[in-house]
């Protein structure tokens, strides 16, 4: 069954959206209810945008539902980033031990596995907003709300006024705090380092995502378009300080793959010390509720989630699709948050506690995978989660 295309309405339910956060989420949901009609205004933190983030993945789920919201979105996609036919397993010498191809995510599921350097599907997705609608330098820090609208104020002594507040901004959302007040992100005990950085090595392939598995620690190294290579590595840690500067974020690095392969080490040799992103793999506790009036939680701000599923930015974009067709569907604000949130929220749960456990998977010796593999036997499949998760149809 195909998707319902975002379609404009003839009547808007309500004039104006205010969205805090131009990242993905953010992004997708301002494109979807402009299509809808909707006044939306972005509000985002940064003083300008810049190549940043590492390499990420979009499945079969993500790029439905933003199929769905703009077609050209994916075409664009598929035009900026890498079709993924093979994925190869290496070891930390940098050999290869299998390949698999990857060919079943377009045949099974109707799209392909796409990966993408962040920066550039952060522009495809502006692309599609006319310059008026993004207001960069703009901190939110508080809002105050009341039955006939939505005050928002930002570090600058700026405000604005709104009929609807989403919250798109991330893990240590502003509006989450104010919201439900939960405190911070749990550590999961896992450190993360990446970079997306030039490369004409041979290491990999067009068409190649390479997974280098190492002793409680892994690399995946993404080819991103243009020449571009994306590595990611992380390590069990239970010390999730960050390093005092740059330099020392490279050497540590570093430090930790002195026994890999020159191949491999080179990819981060080779990376200016400032591109190295360094930060603690984190999450939060699944919630019941993610709205109260007008105001609602998008994407890492409502379900922020371990990045072993690859499902961060995918389900972002199954929110922003959501949340659209709610508010093309409901005759009040509080009807289309409320079918927002019965919607999404299920799913969401079992994704961030999956995605939590696939996390730790990562650093499993055989025995433990073993015996983890008979404890589930009883639940849903790894192929069976995984059908349920990319075959994603909203209305089934």
């Amino acid at each position: 069954m195909k998707i319902p295309q975002i379609e404009k309405l003839s009547k808007p339910l309500i004039e104006k959206v205010a969205i805090i956060g131009a990242g993905l989420g953010g992004l997708a949901v301002a494109v979807a209810l402009r299509k809808l009609g909707y006044d939306v205004q972005v509000y985002e933190k940064a003083q300008d945008f810049r190549p940043v983030g590492g390499g990420l993945g979009l499945m079969p789920n993500g790029l439905n539902c933003l199929n769905a919201i703009e077609p050209e979105i994916v075409k664009n996609i598929r035009n900026s980033g890498c079709e993924v036919n093979t994925s190869i397993l290496k070891n930390t010498q940098g050999e290869t031990i299998r390949t698999n191809p990857a060919t079943r995510y377009q045949d099974k599921y109707g799209q392909p596995l796409v990966t993408i350097w962040w920066w550039h599907l952060q522009q495809v997705l502006v692309s599609q907003l006319p310059d008026d609608v993004i207001h960069l330098n703009h901190r939110c820090i508080d809002f105050k709300q009341d039955d006939s609208g939505v005050e928002i104020y930002f570090d600058a002594a700026q405000k604005v006024n709104a009929d609807l507040l989403i919250g798109a901004d991330g893990i240590n959302s502003a509006i989450r705090e104010v919201l439900i007040a939960d405190g911070k992100p749990r550590y999961l005990g896992s450190m993360s380092w990446r970079a997306v950085i030039q490369s004409n090595q041979d290491i990999l392939k067009p068409g190649e995502l390479g997974f280098v598995r190492g002793n409680k620690e892994f690399m995946y190294l993404l080819n991103v378009a243009d020449g571009y290579i994306s590595w990611l590595y992380r390590r069990l840690s239970s010390d999730c300080e960050l390093s005092q500067n740059v330099d020392l974020v490279k050497s540590r690095v570093l430090y930790q793959l002195a026994d890999w392969g020159e191949s491999l080490r080179s990819l981060v040799e080779a990376t200016p010390a400032e591109q190295i992103l360094e930060g603690p793999i984190c999450d939060r506790l699944p919630l019941n509720f993610w709205s109260q009036g007008r105001v609602a939680l998008l994407g890492d701000a409502a379900h922020p989630m371990a990045p072993a599923l690859g499902q961060g930015a995918n389900s972002a974009f199954e929110d922003a699709y959501e949340l659209a067709l709610c508010f093309s569907e409901a005759s009040s604000i509080q009807e289309a948050l409320a079918n927002y949130e019965q919607r999404r929220i299920p799913r969401t749960q079992l994704i961030q506690t999956r995605s939590a456990l696939g996390e730790m998977r990562y650093y499993e010796t055989d025995n433990e995978a073993a015996a983890r593999q008979m404890q589930e036997q009883s639940q849903m499949s790894s192929e069976e989660f995984q059908n349920w998760l990319l075959n994603y149809k909203p209305y089934e």
